[in-house]
């Protein structure tokens, strides 16, 4: 009876997560959170977050910057709740934002939006509850791909007046491509320019061992990107002198690794556990967990 149970729940939510979370956004409603929404970090309509915080918190604490993914041409914040109120009820607070999207923009356009969400972040921690001097980056998806782009490629930061080297905490990377050459897309052709200056596009390319750690989390059968993205991307990392660690859970593929993160569905994989070990090691200056 329970495995049909769990079954049901599990149909449903992933239904639910993608079109759009309505079940795992319900569940994640609660007195515990407190949320603030629609907070101008730029000029337009698309330049906005949302912030998750516990309502009960004393201390600066870790703040996640949580770039959500949809192939650079769709998704929205609100999607993202669950996430959001996930790490703050275990004591992180989380800044989820939206950032312009194909086709109002292309390659590098969404990289300069991200950056921008986290010179906000670092401005503004303070009020809000977070620590400025430990601000992760997390992403799923073709939100990994902004958050690992932000610390391996430093013109992005670096246009923000930032350092990844040392303004970021830890990055962490859900499902996300870094090293997806050749494209096959045509979206993804148009989205990311000709093809000889498609290499430029590459987080892989740009590492030199300064990168912040890194946490890759996979699905082992991930059927939308390769997950030897991640272990090419640890390995280069950890080759030049960084410290990169992967992570592969067997029982998700590329869209549950992130529903787990809603307690419907982490019987799943503890993803949402990962994550947070992580921040809170980094945070104390621990290593990364392997």
């Amino acid at each position: 009876m329970w495995i049909t149970v769990l079954a049901a729940i599990a149909a449903l939510a992933a239904f639910a997560v993608w079109s759009p979370a309505f079940l795992l956004n319900l569940v994640a409603r609660g007195a515990d959170v407190t949320v603030e929404r629609d907070i101008a970090f730029g000029d337009g309509e698309r330049l906005k977050l949302d912030i998750y915080k516990p309502a009960e918190a004393s201390g600066p604490l870790p703040v996640v910057v949580f770039f959500y993914g949809g192939s650079w041409q769709r998704g929205d914040k609100a999607s993202y709740r669950f996430v959001g109120s996930a790490l703050a009820r275990a004591g992180i607070v989380a800044v989820v934002p939206n950032y312009r999207l194909y086709p109002l923009v292309r390659y590098p356009d969404f990289l300069r939006d991200s950056a921008l969400v986290v010179r906000w972040t670092k401005d503004n921690a303070g009020r809000f509850g977070g620590d400025a001097g430990k601000v992760f980056l997390a992403g799923h998806s073709a939100g990994a791909y902004n958050a690992v782009s932000l610390a391996t490629d430093r013109r992005w930061l670096g246009g923000a007046k930032l350092d990844p080297r040392s303004d970021i905490a830890g990055v962490i990377g859900i499902a996300g491509p870094y090293d997806f050459l050749p494209l096959t897309d045509e979206y993804l052709k148009i989205i990311f320019g000709p093809e000889g200056e498609r290499p430029k596009t590459q987080p892989i390319n740009y590492v030199d061992g300064g990168e912040p750690p890194l946490l890759l989390m996979r699905p082992q059968n991930d059927r939308v990107v390769d997950p030897g993205n991640s272990s090419r991307l640890a390995q280069r990392v950890n080759e030049k002198g960084g410290n990169a660690a992967v992570i592969t859970y067997d029982r998700v593929g590329h869209l549950s690794i992130l529903g787990a993160f809603s307690p419907l569905l982490s019987f799943l994989a503890p993803a949402r556990d990962d994550l947070v070990a992580f921040v809170r090691a980094k945070s104390s200056g621990g290593a990364v967990p392997r």
